[in-house]
């Protein structure tokens, strides 16, 4: 072997059915028009002010045609589903996480971020270099910015990495840095330790063979190709790239860039900054995360309330999330907030968003031409 191994480097919304369901929303009930009605006020109130929503909020504020004691007769039902609860006796009405669920899976409406501010985040992105890093830190940073509360976009990646480039740097002696670049953008830097010294200008010839060779191929057809190669060198390397790519394909932790939390805090309770606060900070909960909501190909946003009954650190939050990019490669988007989140603002930022970014990766695609 040539060549080895070292340590890499406010009035009510229709009923729509155009936004997906928590993966696990429970059994909901069946309510009528004028309850869900009311539920959907409920909710809206309580994420405008955060103070529980009375019967006679409701009926001052307006126009449902019914009395102050109907609407109460109808929010004593909706507290027997479990949609709703009293915090205190005598007091108004806070959605329950089962009422969120509802409102999210039945009542929630698609509505488009007005033109002016998709504009301005367009604008925004086009002040950004060619790079993809930059337009991972400009996603999250508007995603926060226009939904008040923190965001999170993860680095694209294929469900099979694909080769793009490589490069050979002689650094010192028997001592090669190989720089590796997959369809994508990721890059994968590791240091190699030749037999004898090789002069530079055979290096960058056999960086140029595997280039022209490989391009848009997968470890197993890297590993193929290379092994027909005349030179001892090419073959050698390219061995390596593919076993760098295969390790890359068993990567399981993404990138993951964020923006908000510090700004947004002061806004959650003390259970949900703590929530949060863990949920940005530990790798690993965040990975089995993102990992299932990637792993749903059906739909383009999902909203998921109080960890869907199955995380506990999420009981207090709510994740709004959003899979962007090309059959190629793709990565996540999204929003990360309390239960009383504006849920269809949240959704329209994270569509449009995802959107953008999916489009700056077919320029990168576009660039590197067709396998």
């Amino acid at each position: 072997m040539t060549a080895s191994h070292s340590t890499p480097n406010p009035t009510p919304d229709p009923v729509r059915d155009d936004l997906p369901a928590p993966a696990e929303s429970g059994s909901l009930p069946v309510l009528t028009e004028r309850q869900e009605t009311i539920l959907s006020l409920i909710v809206r109130e309580y994420i405008r002010h955060a103070q529980p929503v009375a019967s006679k909020t409701l009926a001052s504020a307006f126009e449902l045609g019914i009395s102050s004691a109907t609407i109460r007769n109808e929010m004593a039902v909706l507290e027997e589903h479990g949609l709703i609860y009293a915090p205190h006796t005598s007091s108004g009405r806070v959605p329950t996480q089962k009422g969120y669920r509802y409102f999210v899976q039945r009542l929630l409406t698609h509505a488009d971020l007005p033109p002016a501010e998709r504009r301005r985040i367009a604008q925004a992105f086009r002040q950004v270099p060619f790079n993809l890093e930059e337009w991972m830190r400009m996603a999250a940073r508007v995603l926060a910015r226009t939904a008040q509360t923190p965001a999170l976009v993860t680095s694209p990646r294929g469900a099979e990495n694909r080769f793009k480039h490589v490069e050979l740097i002689n650094t010192q002696g028997r001592l090669v840095l190989m720089v590796l670049v997959l369809d994508g953008g990721s890059v994968h830097q590791q240091l190699l330790t030749l037999v004898e010294p090789v002069p530079q200008q055979i290096l960058s010839q056999t960086a140029h063979i595997l280039n022209l060779t490989c391009v848009h191929r997968t470890a197993d057809e890297v590993r193929a190709l290379t092994r027909k190669e005349p030179s001892e060198l090419a073959r050698d390397i390219g061995e390596l790239v593919a076993d760098a790519m295969l390790q890359a394909d068993q990567h399981g932790p993404r990138d993951v860039y964020r923006y908000g939390l510090s700004e947004t805090l002061p806004s959650f309770t003390e259970d949900e900054a703590q929530q949060a606060v863990r949920v940005l900070e530990e790798q690993s909960l965040l990975n089995v995360i993102l990992q299932e909501a990637l792993s749903d190909e059906q739909s383009d946003v999902r909203v998921m309330v109080a960890g869907e009954g199955r995380w506990e650190a999420l009981s207090h939050l709510s994740i709004v999330i959003g899979r962007y990019g090309t059959p190629q490669a793709y990565g996540a988007l999204g929003l990360l907030g309390p239960t009383r989140m504006r849920y269809g603002r949240a959704v329209s930022a994270v569509r449009y968003v995802a959107g953008l970014m999916s489009g700056l990766l077919d320029d990168v695609y576009g660039e590197t031409g067709e396998k």
